[in-house]
């Protein structure tokens, strides 16, 4: 069982990290058996609505509300529709770049010298929160093709705790099997291979320790992202361990047919949105 304060170890060093909420998953997956997780899901426009068919009226407002016409689809839901209107970001300028910071309300200039700057996305918060009881902790659906899909910078809407963009699958097919398809790797091996990426995080922290001496402020900060790049991975092999002989649940869709682009892609797409959250976390 994890401390409070986990230990790497290596050869030549003792490194303690500091107390993560994230490291200590080993107990999440027994002790929640039969509680459905929590899920939030986001969805970004890269071209954005229209006021005009989009947004309903706000002065029609309960339970008396009234669909707008692109709101229209969701008839059968409207009971369990919440529509927030009136938010916006003041420091936002440029049209495109709504998804960048859409999830997050960064001002992109709030680093002085930087002309861009983002903070963590609401989604990455919910998952520190709610990623603890499922085998991942958030998953980025994203599209090979975002820079012309009216999407800003960063290709992402997804960003974490340091401001940078978290990757994503960016096709059905990777989608499926990272969500269901299991292992075909012995254990012993992936357990194995888990041990080797740990050895390489502590050579990788012990070399950084050898240079903090003598940085400028400037460089001490860029240490610190770094340090944090490593939590992060470290998080993740942590992660990795407590689901590493549970295996993923049955999908409840067929595996997507490659090559799918445009509209078909996006719906498949939604599909497997849906198939995940159908999984009892698994």
């Amino acid at each position: 069982m994890p401390t409070r304060r986990h230990i790497l170890r290596s050869t030549s060093a003792l490194i303690t990290l500091p107390a993560l909420e994230s490291i200590g998953f080993k107990a999440f997956a027994a002790s929640k058996v039969g509680t459905p997780p929590k899920r939030m899901v986001f969805l970004g426009f890269g071209w954005g609505v229209t006021n005009e068919t989009w947004f309903p009226d706000v002065k029609k407002t309960g339970a008396a509300w009234e669909l707008s016409a692109g709101l229209k689809p969701l008839a059968r839901h409207q009971k369990d529709i919440t529509v927030v209107q009136g938010c916006s970001n003041k420091f936002a300028n440029e049209a495109h770049w709504g998804s960048t910071f859409w999830l997050t309300g960064a001002n992109r200039y709030a680093e002085p010298g930087q002309s861009f700057h983002n903070s963590i996305s609401a989604d990455q918060v919910a998952a520190a929160h709610l990623g603890a009881d499922t085998r991942f902790g958030s998953i980025q659906l994203n599209t090979p093709d975002a820079q012309n899909s009216g999407h800003g910078p960063g290709l992402s809407m997804a960003w974490d705790m340091r401001g940078k963009p978290v990757a994503g699958l960016e096709n059905p097919v990777a989608a499926f099997h990272r969500i269901f398809s299991n292992e075909t790797t012995p254990l012993s091996e992936r357990q194995a291979m888990l041990a080797q990426k740990r050895s390489v995080l502590d050579a990788v922290m012990e070399d950084a320790k050898r240079v903090q001496n003598g940085l400028t402020k400037t460089d001490i900060d860029k240490l610190d992202e770094y340090y944090q790049s490593i939590r992060d991975i470290e998080v993740r092999l942590g992660k990795d361990e407590q689901w590493l002989n549970v295996p993923k649940s049955k999908p409840p869709v067929s595996e997507p047919k490659p090559g799918l682009a445009g509209k078909a892609e996006i719906e498949v797409m939604y599909d497997l949105i849906v198939a995940a959250l159908q999984t009892d976390g698994n």
